[in-house]
């Protein structure tokens, strides 16, 4: 089969999915048309993980499959593209998972154009990749444990890189995620009676500050982290001493002795700030996924070969991918695939509400897919 005959049922294929998108765990009509559209490929198709969907193509020779990957969820954004293909149901695929299930399942017809493969492959459309723990679910469950896949690669579309261009790196590449909620209890009186009170929004102050402290002075330059408060809120009145005050942040790392120092280091501040104004801080930490860290030998093995206009060596990403799940018990690769295009003024990010690609792109994502095999002699 050649790849451009795939072109016209790419671009069918994503314009559907981008109209149907659906909360973690909620992907009842994406997985039912991706099991249709497989099953019709004459895949046998299998559940994992509630709503997520796996296809199995046994090989001559290994039976240890390799496993290719792709996320199903949208994001509860308002879609403001302006194009006749957009959602309208308040949900949306503004991190252009419709584009990767829509490369797998080019990826998937292509296969089964062959009449036989030398490795088994594992067709994986995961659910709950949003900040919902889905690749951990996925990991967890027998139908997924029972193959003892070899090695996975995903991939994610990426607008910070010019269109068609693969990135990737060996080692760590995306960060962990944790969350963090906290809150501060102090004692209310008049605005004007300030030494009557315990003022909880100037803790949260000297919190924040102390906070940005850790990154600046107690981790090695070297090493990456990041801490953000993104929402704050406390106080009733202009002329009232706020008695509570809550926070919700995130930090971002690479390195889990570098997360656990960070952790310990806001216990200490938290409880410093406790003894010196009569607070009492409470602090919920929610980890979210494992940082991505891609497998030196499949990097090397991808890299060799490769061309300087088609591949780049990127720096590691401060934003996370629950893809680490499983690079936990599997050796893996995650990749990147450019969609910026300024011409057609592809050039929104991630998560924005005017996201969005020229589909011609998936073709370079499906063709990498089929050199992935190449280079493991699979086909």
């Amino acid at each position: 089969m050649n790849i451009l005959d795939l072109k016209e049922k790419i671009i069918e294929t994503r314009r559907y999915l981008h109209q149907i998108p659906e909360s973690a765990f909620e992907e009842y009509k994406t997985s039912e048309f991706i099991k249709k559209e497989l099953t019709e490929m004459g895949y046998q198709v299998e559940q994992v993980a509630k709503t997520g969907v796996m296809a199995f193509r046994k090989g001559t020779g290994s039976q240890r499959p390799i496993c290719f990957r792709a996320d199903m969820d949208a994001l509860f954004i308002e879609e403001k593209t302006g194009v006749d293909f957009a959602s309208k149901n308040g949900f949306m695929h503004a991190c252009g998972h419709d584009g990767h299930m829509t490369m797998l399942l080019g990826f998937a017809r292509y296969l089964s154009s062959l009449k036989e493969i030398k490795r088994s492959v594992l067709l994986l459309f995961q659910p709950g990749e949003e900040n919902a723990g889905g690749g951990e679910v996925v990991l967890n469950d027998a139908a997924f444990k029972k193959y003892d896949v070899e090695y996975i690669f995903g991939t994610h579309l990426q607008p910070d890189l010019k269109e068609g261009i693969i990135g990737t790196k060996p080692g760590a590449f995306m960060a962990q995620t944790i969350e963090f909620n906290i809150s501060i209890e102090g004692v209310s009186s008049h605005g004007a009676q300030p030494h009557n009170g315990i003022d909880a929004i100037y803790v949260a102050s000297q919190l924040i500050s102390s906070y940005q402290s850790i990154i600046s002075r107690n981790i090695n330059p070297l090493e990456s982290a990041v801490i953000t408060i993104g929402n704050i809120n406390g106080g009733a009145m202009r002329n009232l001493i706020a008695d509570r005050v809550t926070l919700e942040g995130t930090l971002r790392t690479f390195n889990m002795d570098v997360y656990n120092h960070v952790i310990d280091r806001i216990n200490e501040v938290n409880e410093g700030l406790e003894k010196m104004y009569g607070v009492k801080i409470k602090a919920d930490f929610i980890d979210f996924c494992p940082p991505v860290v891609n497998d030196p030998y499949l990097y090397k093995k991808f890299a060799e070969g490769m061309k300087p206009d088609e591949f780049v060596e990127m720096d590691p990403l401060t934003i996370s991918e629950d893809f680490g799940f499983y690079q936990t018990k599997i050796p893996g690769l995650f990749l990147m695939l450019g969609t910026r295009n300024e011409k057609l003024g592809y050039v929104n990010p991630l998560h924005s509400s005017n996201f969005n690609f020229d589909e011609s792109v998936l073709l370079k994502g499906i063709q990498t897919y089929i050199g992935i095999l190449e280079k493991f002699d699979a086909i």
